[in-house]
C-alpha cells in the first residue's frame, strides 16, 4: 500500500470521528473579518509578547504544524499570504485543542483570534475560537515540501497552485496584466465586443480547426481560429474602434510557446493604417512593462530585454538578408535549396510565400530577441492585409517578435472586396494544392466589405506569451491554467 493511499485511509477514519462527535467537516460558510494579508499589513509593527486586544476572523488551509505539549503552531494559508496561529490546551479545554491537533495539514479552517507577536517575533494569531470548514482527505504532495514534476504539475494545477505559492502568484499577475490591458484600451475609448465561438467557416489566420457538429441544425461547425472576419464586419456596421479578449483554438503541434486554446487580444481602429497600430502596440506593450516591473529593462530566463520604446522596425526583406542570405525576390529554385539546406522539406510544389516562412522561421526567428516589428510580407501569406503603397508583391503587415515569439500580428485591413475575392480563391488554389492551413472562402465576408469598411487597422496579441514575458516564465504552461496535456495511456 503507497503512503499516499494509507495516509488518506487515516484521514477518512478521522472525518468519521469527527461525524461521530457531531462535527460537521464540510461547513455551509464561515463570516471572516480579515484576511492575512490586511492582518500583516496591519499589525506587523507589534512590538515582541504584545498582544492587540481584538478579536479578527481569518480562514484559509493549514499548510504546516507542529504541537509542543499542551500548545500548538501552525501556519494558515490564503490567497493573501501566511500567517502563523498559536492555540493553547488553557484557553481551548482539552477536547477542542485534542480535535485542533487531531487536524492535518490541507485542512481548512477558520479562526477567531487576537494577533500578537511570539517571543520569537513572527506575527501569529492566538486561537479564541476555531472551527473546521473542510476536511481534506488526501495529503498534500511530499508534506508540503512542493509539487516539483511538471506534468503532474499542469495535470493537476489544483494541488500546484497550494505546494507552490510562486504559481498562484503567476496567475494573479496575469489576472493583473489583463484588467490593465482592457484599462489601457478603455482610457483610449475602445469598446469591448464578444463575437461567437462557434462558426459555420474558420478564417482570420493560417490554422487548421477543431471541428464540432450542431445536432438541431444537422451542420458543421467549427472553433473560432482567430476573432478577426466577426470584428471587422462590426466596423462595417459602424464602430471605430473595438477590441475582443478571447479564446481561440488551433489544432495544431503543442510546445513551450503552443498551446491547442490560447487567449488572444484583437483589436481594430477605423481610418488608421498599420503605421498607426505599430504606434499603438508599442506603447501599450512598454506600458504593461512599467506597469508590472516599474521600469522598461526586464530580465526574462536570464535575458536582458529592453522595452523602452521606440521599438527596432526591420523589414522582412532586410531580416531575410541579414539572417538567411536570401532575397525575399529570389526565384522558386533558390528558396527552395535554402529550405533544404536549413533541414526543411518544401515538398513537391511549394507556394513561394510559404518558403518564405518556412526560411524565416527557421533561420531569422530564433535570432530575435530584443523586441522588433518585422514589417512588409508577401501578399500570398496575408490574404487580410492590403498591398504595400509602393510594391504590390507586399502587404503592409507586421510581427512583433521578442525573445524568438510572435507576440503580435497586425494589418492594414484589406477592405476592397473585389481584391478580397481574389485572394480567397487563390487561398482555395492553395487549398487544393495540399496546403491544409489555407483560407477558407467567406462569401459573407466580402459582401459585407461590399457594403462597405472604412480604412482599418488591426492587431493580433497573444496575451498568453506576454504574461510569459512579464513573470518569467519559461512555458506558456506556466502561464494557463489548465494546459492541454496528452491522455494517460
Amino acid at each position: 500500500m503507497s503512503e499516499s493511499i494509507a495516509e488518506e485511509e487515516v484521514r477518512m477514519e478521522k472525518l468519521k470521528e469527527l461525524r461521530e462527535k457531531g462535527i460537521e467537516p464540510f461547513a455551509y460558510k464561515y463570516s471572516r473579518t480579515h484576511s492575512t494579508g490586511e492582518i500583516i499589513a496591519a499589525y506587523s509593527n507589534l512590538e515582541t509578547d504584545q498582544v492587540e486586544e481584538v478579536s479578527l476572523s481569518i480562514a484559509g488551509r493549514i499548510i504546516a504544524k507542529r504541537t509542543h505539549g499542551k500548545a500548538m503552531f501552525g501556519n494558515i494559508k490564503d490567497v493573501t499570504g501566511i500567517i502563523q496561529f498559536y492555540g493553547n490546551i488553557n484557553a481551548l479545554g482539552k477536547d477542542k485543542f485534542d480535535i485542533l491537533v487531531n487536524l492535518d495539514v490541507g485542512d481548512i479552517i477558520g479562526i477567531k483570534g487576537k494577533p500578537f507577536k511570539s517571543r520569537r517575533g513572527e506575527l501569529s494569531i492566538m486561537i479564541e475560537e476555531y472551527t473546521l470548514l473542510t476536511k481534506s482527505l488526501h495529503p498534500l504532495p511530499e508534506k508540503y515540501h512542493g509539487l516539483q514534476d511538471k506534468e503532474l504539475r499542469y495535470r493537476h494545477r489544483y494541488v500546484d497552485l497550494i505546494a507552490n505559492p510562486d504559481v498562484l502568484e503567476t496567475f494573479k499577475q496575469r489576472t493583473v496584466i489583463i484588467h490593465q490591458i482592457r484599462k489601457y484600451l478603455a482610457d483610449k475609448d475602445f469598446l469591448e465586443i464578444e463575437t461567437p465561438v462557434l462558426h459555420s467557416i474558420y478564417g482570420g489566420a493560417a490554422a487548421r480547426p477543431f471541428t464540432t457538429y450542431h445536432n438541431e441544425l444537422e451542420q458543421d461547425l467549427y472553433l473560432r481560429i482567430a476573432l478577426e472576419l466577426h470584428l471587422k464586419r462590426l466596423i462595417v456596421g459602424g464602430f471605430e474602434k473595438i477590441f475582443e479578449i478571447g479564446r481561440v483554438f488551433r489544432n495544431e503541434g503543442v510546445s513551450y510557446k503552443h498551446n491547442p486554446e490560447y487567449t488572444l487580444l484583437e483589436l481594430y481602429q477605423a481610418y488608421v493604417d498599420y503605421n498607426d497600430i505599430m504606434e499603438l502596440t508599442e506603447s501599450l506593450i512598454s506600458h504593461l512593462v512599467y506597469f508590472v516591473h516599474g521600469k522598461y529593462k526586464i530580465v526574462y530566463q536570464e535575458k536582458e530585454i529592453d522595452f523602452t520604446p521606440p521599438f527596432k522596425r526591420l523589414t522582412l526583406k532586410d531580416a531575410l538578408k541579414e539572417y538567411a542570405d536570401v532575397d525575399i525576390e529570389n526565384d522558386l529554385e533558390v528558396l527552395k535549396k535554402k529550405a533544404v539546406l536549413l533541414g526543411l522539406d518544401p515538398g513537391q510544389d511549394p507556394f513561394k510565400g510559404e518558403l518564405i516562412n518556412y526560411i524565416y522561421d527557421k533561420a531569422v526567428e530564433p535570432n530575435l530577441i530584443q523586441p522588433v516589428f518585422i514589417i512588409d510580407y508577401p501578399w500570398e501569406t496575408s490574404p487580410l492585409a492590403k498591398r504595400k503603397r509602393d510594391n504590390p508583391e507586399l502587404v503592409e503587415r507586421f510581427e512583433l517578435i521578442v525573445n524568438s515569439m510572435e507576440i503580435g500580428n497586425a494589418f492594414s485591413e484589406l477592405n476592397d472586396p473585389v481584391d478580397q475575392m481574389e485572394r480567397f480563391q487563390d487561398q482555395m488554389k492553395a487549398r487544393a494544392a495540399g496546403w491544409e492551413e489555407a483560407h477558407q472562402m467567406d462569401n459573407d465576408f466580402v459582401n459585407a466589405l461590399k457594403y462597405g469598411m472604412p480604412p482599418t487597422g488591426g492587431l493580433g496579441l497573444g496575451i498568453d506569451r506576454i504574461v510569459m514575458l512579464l513573470t518569467n516564465s519559461p512555458s506558456i504552461r506556466d502561464v494557463i491554467c489548465f494546459p492541454h496535456m496528452k491522455d494517460k495511456q
